[in-house]
């Protein structure tokens, strides 16, 4: 496969999709185009995590050979997300003494605290996926961008981890290579889902990206450009679906369509359907708000929070996520270049589109550190791709 193509590969509970993409060149700048894409009914999965492998590998390949047969491309290699109830983030500190006589601050240093903090991380059963830098103090003092270079004797580093559960890793990454692709890299789906949905002018004065998958929500919280802090809910779209198929007293499939907007006109009275979707909505956004008091950001967020995922395409959406969180409010849009010239704004494919574009800059600018070698053994995590 050319060193111009990615592919990512997004495993959800409801949906397996496969994309894709390659860099062209449009007025001087390189924009990554799809050029093939698949998806499949999921099989196998519950709340993100492997319940049947055979089953998942099945799906996986309907959606593979999809994305063979649109792009003409046969995929070898891919990036992989990772997301459902056992993907955490935690955030600890770490020091060093520096290392070197006049105390000015090396990446050795950095390293050094990183592994500091990573101590105070319980990883049983767990591996370490991402490694986020969030800020430094040298001599007890705040430091404003990158401390290297700068003199002081103890150096200290706060961090957020990013982790999964080690067997439900290892489940996802033998489904994969079950039908003979290799993993190139592991990505939480929370991180390559905001590469294409947020913009810089949301990112640096702080957002929340909330992406409603069919199990489960997923939020991540940027602020200077960074992220600092990640949740899951074990709540997802499903659960409205559930709502209004006992409240109206009708089958789930008809739910369904109802939900997504297939079906509009209906018998049902408008008012107990919209009191029922508000009613589960409403809890979600609790949940969310609380998260966000937790970290100190609950109405803090000038860039507000950017919906995303299956659930975020009903209607009344923007409008209960505003009034219960305080905070502007949008559904992502996002357009997705195809090579047919057509326009995918269906923002279920954004995590899939998001690893297909870290994957082109890992390859073209080096820019994002890989996290490892062997995956099996050693899950690094991208510290240059948030360095302060």
């Amino acid at each position: 496969m050319s060193k111009k193509n990615s592919v990512g590969i997004d495993i959800g509970t409801h949906q397996i999709k496969v994309v894709v993409a390659e860099l062209i060149k449009e007025k001087s700048r390189d924009i990554p185009r799809i050029i093939g894409r698949g998806s499949s009914e999921s099989k196998g999965l519950r709340h993100g995590y492997i319940i049947n492998q055979s089953d998942v590998s099945k799906s996986l390949e309907r959606a593979v050979k999809q994305a063979e047969r649109s792009s003409g491309i046969k995929i070898k290699k891919a990036y992989l997300s990772i997301g459902g109830v056992s993907l955490e983030g935690i955030t600890t500190v770490g020091s060093t003494i520096s290392t070197k006589g006049d105390y000015e601050i090396t990446e050795l240093d950095i390293q050094k605290a990183i592994r500091s903090a990573e101590n105070n991380v319980q990883l049983l059963n767990k591996r370490i996926i991402h490694r986020v830098p969030l800020s430094y103090k040298i001599d007890g003092q705040k430091v404003f961008g990158r401390p290297q270079g700068i003199k002081g004797k103890k150096m200290e580093i706060e961090v957020l981890f990013i982790t999964y559960l080690k067997q439900h890793l290892e489940d996802l990454i033998n489904a994969v290579e079950e039908i003979g692709i290799e993993v190139e890299d592991i990505v939480a789906a929370p991180i390559a889902a905001g590469i294409v949905t947020l913009t810089k002018s949301q990112k640096m004065p702080g957002c929340v990206l909330a992406n409603l998958g069919s199990e489960t929500v997923s939020i991540i919280v940027y602020e200077n450009n960074t992220p600092i802090s990640l949740e899951i809910f074990p709540i997802g779209s499903t659960n409205i679906t559930n709502d209004i198929a006992l409240g109206l007293k009708i089958s789930l499939e008809e739910a369904e369509k109802i939900k997504t907007g297939v079906i509009s006109n209906t018998s049902y009275p408008k008012k107990k359907l919209d009191d029922i979707i508000f009613s589960r909505l409403a809890g979600i956004f609790q949940l969310i708000e609380a998260h966000l008091k937790k970290i100190g950001r609950n109405g803090l967020l000038p860039g507000g929070i950017i919906l995303t995922g299956g659930g975020s395409g009903i209607t009344t959406i923007e409008d209960i996520a505003k009034a219960y969180l305080k905070l502007p409010s949008k559904v992502a849009s996002i357009n997705l270049i195809t090579n047919t010239n057509a326009k995918i704004k269906d923002s279920t494919w954004t995590v899939a589109y998001g690893l297909c574009v870290l994957g082109l800059n890992s390859k073209d600018e080096g820019g994002i550190s890989r996290g490892f070698k062997n995956i099996k053994e050693k899950l690094f995590g991208w510290l240059r791709m948030f360095s302060i």
